[in-house]
């Protein structure tokens, strides 16, 4: 079976290690295996990949801070985390650093395998776009390049922080209920991937905060509204 997305392995487990790549790569995937975050780093700077699998405690450079480092360079890749632990401090900081998805060890290779295909699948299938130019306040939103422009200076925001604008403009001055955004920008609707929302909003609030006259708000237990107080 030939499946041609390129899979980054970062795993200090020898013994996981060698069966996690034996199994991708019998599931159709091409893996590349490092075993410390340095290496990680190394081959992620050299090679060209479609996922990361990250261990979170390593050697080195840990899992999170490799993927701190992988985001500087790519705000797109997808990035999954592996870790013994289940402390949701852990998950959550895994999501805050711009993670896709979490599993806990140990946990089922075939489980594995289906939450990266859910992942390649949300990222490679791109929503229906019928409009892409918003005028939102002062701004201008350009959703097809992913950039802001205010009086002439252009700045880019990322791939969920678009999608995200995209949806609260789409809904402009009506409320835009959580697990709509959750669904259509994330794929579920999950408690973690909540808490990674509530970051992209922040993002969002901080980009447009030089326009006083847009407001993103907060309407607790249901969702946010995008407004323009003109």
């Amino acid at each position: 079976m030939t499946n041609s997305k390129n899979i980054l392995l970062v795993e200090d487990d020898p013994n996981l290690g060698l069966v996690l790549n034996e199994f991708l790569k019998m599931e159709g995937f091409s893996v590349c295996l490092a075993r410390d975050g340095e290496k990680g780093f190394e081959s992620f700077s050299n090679s060209k990949f479609d996922l990361c699998l990250l261990d979170c405690m390593m050697p080195k450079m840990d899992g999170f801070t490799l993927g701190k480092k992988i985001r500087e360079i790519n705000q797109e890749i997808p990035i999954i985390f592996l870790t013994a632990k289940s402390l949701k401090e852990d998950k959550l900081k895994g999501f805050d650093l711009g993670g896709d998805d979490y599993i806990t060890k140990p946990f089922d290779e075939d489980e594995l395998v289906r939450r990266i295909n859910a992942v390649l699948k949300r990222v490679n299938t791109a929503p229906e776009i019928k409009e892409q130019i918003f005028n939102v306040g002062k701004f201008v939103y350009d959703h097809a390049n992913l950039t802001l422009t205010l009086n002439g200076e252009i700045f880019r925001i990322t791939q969920k922080e678009g999608d995200v604008l995209y949806l609260l403009l789409q809904n402009k001055n009506n409320v835009l209920r959580r697990e709509d955004i959750l669904v259509n920008v994330w794929g579920e609707n999950d408690y973690f991937m909540g808490r990674s929302l509530d970051v992209f909003i922040t993002k969002l609030r901080k980009h447009l905060k030089l326009d006083s006259t847009i407001k993103i708000e907060n309407v607790h237990g249901v969702g946010f509204i995008l407004s323009e107080n003109n």
